[in-house]
């Protein structure tokens, strides 16, 4: 019978950097929420004096956002991240913004840019100014190889624009313009079209879900 598994503090210390809650720190290092629960109660943080589970349990789900809560119930249960990163299931079935933030908190990949490891949240709804990038152009390849988080800055250093030279000289002259950005060029979320209504250059939307920005 094979010995159940041990994980030291540094183990789990790693897991709560990279996730947002118990459940995805157990996913993480690929043991049951039950199993690790008891070693994070075990282990006290020099600092705070609180327990690694006290410390790292998001009942209110902070940071999660609304579409991807365990406490939301689905008609189907979704394939594992996995089978998609991987290839074994077509992600064009799924939406994107979604199937990111899976990967984070899969802690398949950090939230953070992978150049230069900014990694600020604004305080009023803590979400991190992030796009998703495919080095091969293919948005539905989301091979580790392939994909890359970058801020904005990284992103317009090495790879692009995110706005027109139009639309630059409309927001730093303060001015009125409807946006209609082609979507072969880009997909933007919702986080970033609430930063352009913010300065009136779209209309209002109720919906704010967490995302991220995918070029194609």
């Amino acid at each position: 019978m094979p010995k159940a598994k041990f994980f030291t503090r540094d183990q789990i210390l790693e897991a709560m950097s990279k996730t947002k809650s118990v459940k995805a720190a157990a996913r993480y290092l690929n043991c049951s929420y039950q199993h690790l629960k008891p070693f994070m109660k075990k282990y006290v943080h020099p600092e705070t004096g609180e327990t690694l589970f006290d410390m790292h349990k998001n009942q209110c789900g902070k940071g999660i956002p609304k579409f991807i809560s365990h406490n939301n119930t689905f008609k189907k249960r979704e394939p594992a991240i996995l089978d998609i990163v991987e290839g074994r299931v077509d992600a064009s079935h799924f939406s994107p913004e979604k199937l990111k933030y899976r990967m984070i908190e899969a802690g398949l990949i950090e939230e953070c840019c992978s150049n230069c490891n900014f990694n600020e949240r604004r305080v009023t709804d803590y979400k991190m100014p992030l796009i998703m990038h495919f080095k091969d152009g293919n948005t539905k390849h989301y091979g580790l190889d392939n994909v890359q988080l970058l801020c904005y800055n990284c992103y317009f250093l090495f790879y692009g624009s995110i706005f027109s030279e139009r639309e630059i000289e409309k927001l730093e002259g303060h001015g009125s313009v409807t946006m209609k950005i082609e979507e072969e060029k880009l997909q933007l979320d919702d986080y970033q079209m609430k930063m352009l209504r913010e300065l009136g250059l779209q209309d209002k939307d109720e919906d704010d879900p967490y995302s991220l920005v995918s070029y194609k």
